[in-house]
């Protein structure tokens, strides 16, 4: 029986990917900064799941967190993170712009940097660690979110490689379109929608169990000599390199 950590495992994608886990029998932690969402998401899920909670850009949360957390890790995916410009006002002045850019670059990167270098020393031989970008990291238009998710692939590359040498593989998952998710936060219009979705080739938006589907793969032995890549899941709207 594998221990899994998930971040940000209490809706959307993290939810699906914490579910499909439980589901093949797996032991799930689920972590994020809403307690009572977690342990809501923790109930619905089953048993095999367990909720901590916890700020994963918090360096002092995360290092509180770490006796509620498994002495060993077989997979840990690095989901947490979200665009933190939805729903701001436009930042006012240097001092302003500094604060957007440093909330996505939090968000998105300093959480999985922090928590996989928290869990490092109980990474399992054999094991997985799967981050979680976005198509924003590939196209223009999205500002600070899109630079934090590359980052997210850039430091992937060096992650893998120090994996290596312990039979760890360390990829990313870069989503497209998707949706059932709280990204948004409300702000998805009709038109919006119809436009990114008229830009795949299947014709329909993501959904978070396809995001899921591609972490349990990444984290299976058929898996095992992939590492240090992107995998794009995006319907065919943008060609993966």
């Amino acid at each position: 029986m594998r221990q899994i950590v998930v971040t940000g495992g209490g809706t959307g994608i993290g939810r699906a990917i914490a579910g499909s886990f439980a589901a093949q029998g797996d032991q799930v932690v689920i972590t994020g900064r809403r307690k009572d969402v977690l342990e809501r998401t923790a109930a619905e899920l089953g048993p095999g799941v367990t909720a901590v909670a916890f700020d994963a850009t918090d360096p002092g949360q995360v290092e509180a967190a770490l006796d509620a957390l498994p002495a060993q890790v077989d997979v840990l995916v690095n989901n947490a993170g979200g665009n933190t410009d939805i729903g701001a006002p436009a930042p006012a002045g240097l001092a302003g712009l500094a604060a957007a850019w440093r909330a996505n670059l939090d968000a998105n990167v300093l959480s999985a940097v922090l928590v996989t270098a928290a869990l490092r020393p109980r990474l399992a031989a054999g094991g997985a660690v799967v981050s979680v970008s976005s198509i924003a990291a590939h196209r223009g238009g999205s500002g600070s979110y899109g630079a934090a998710k590359a980052a997210v692939e850039v430091w992937n590359l060096t992650l893998a490689q120090d994996l290596g040498k312990d039979r760890i593989t360390a990829n990313v998952v870069a989503p497209g379109f998707v949706e059932d998710t709280e990204f948004f936060g409300g702000a998805m219009t009709e038109q919006r929608r119809a436009a990114l979705i008229a830009q795949t080739s299947t014709g329909r938006a993501g959904t978070p169990a396809d995001i899921a589907g591609t972490v349990l793969f990444l984290a299976s032995p058929a898996a095992g000599h992939l590492t240090g890549q992107t995998l794009h899941v995006n319907g065919g709207s943008l060609a993966g390199r």
